[in-house]
């Protein structure tokens, strides 16, 4: 391979470490041509690429991408699938399964979300659930809860509400009940007294003391006539 075939691959391998951070390795000696492409065809079915790499060549990529967790497993012929955004656990599953029904695949490990796995652990991805079943469980486990606290903030409310609810309909059957009851008729006036006549006031009584000057008045006019007699009877 001329070097600058050899500087396009590695660029190319560069490109593919950064944009996934999950991958696994197998060795794929013994493999015919035929099964390497049904395998690749699968993995292209879950998201993943297959490729063939040379050791030395993804070496200076894997350094150059700073991904050394890789350099470990590249020893013997070398196959890695870069997931990338596909299902790392289907991916798991179909080079597991290639791997016990062909008994020459082998598994080296990988890398997964960043973090370098065995290839024991790369077994045990594949023996999990799918990536869909995965991440219902996942969000189950978290909604599950939180439905609980908003169920136990949300309890005293909902009771609140309906103690409400309850006051006020109570209170629309008294409107109601009271709205149907006849209004009572209103009582005939009494009639009016007239006020009684006021009784004539006594006539206050003649004092027998203011009636004697009265005489003595008319008396009066008698005395002259005695004085003229008395005068006479001298005369004469």
């Amino acid at each position: 391979m001329q070097k600058r075939d050899k500087e396009r691959v590695v660029g190319e391998l560069v490109e593919r470490l950064r944009s996934t951070d999950t991958l696994i390795v197998a060795d794929y000696r013994g493999l015919s041509m035929s099964e390497m492409d049904g395998v690749r065809t699968e993995l292209l079915q879950h998201g993943a690429r297959f490729s063939v790499v040379k050791n030395t060549l993804t070496k200076r990529a894997a350094e150059e991408a700073g991904v050394t967790q890789l350099i470990e497993l590249l020893e013997g012929p070398t196959a890695v699938a870069f997931v990338g955004d596909g299902d790392m656990v289907a991916v798991a599953k179909t080079l597991n399964e290639t791997a016990r029904r062909t008994r020459i695949l082998t598994l080296k490990g990988g890398i997964v979300q960043g973090q370098a796995v065995t290839a024991e652990q790369v077994r045990e991805l594949a023996s999990l659930p799918p990536t869909e079943a995965l991440q219902g469980q996942v969000l189950g486990a978290i909604v599950g809860p939180l439905n609980a606290i908003v169920g136990l903030f949300t309890a005293p409310l909902r009771e609140l509400v309906g103690v409400v609810d309850a006051r006020i309909r109570q209170l629309e059957e008294q409107e109601a009940a009271q709205a149907a009851k006849p209004e009572p008729e209103p009582e005939a006036a009494e009639p009016k007294s007239e006020p009684e006549a006021a009784e004539p006031e006594p006539e206050p009584e003649a004092r027998p003391d203011a009636e004697e000057p009265a005489a003595e008045a008319e008396a009066a006019p008698d005395e002259p006539e005695e004085a003229q007699t008395e005068t006479d009877q001298e005369d004469d």
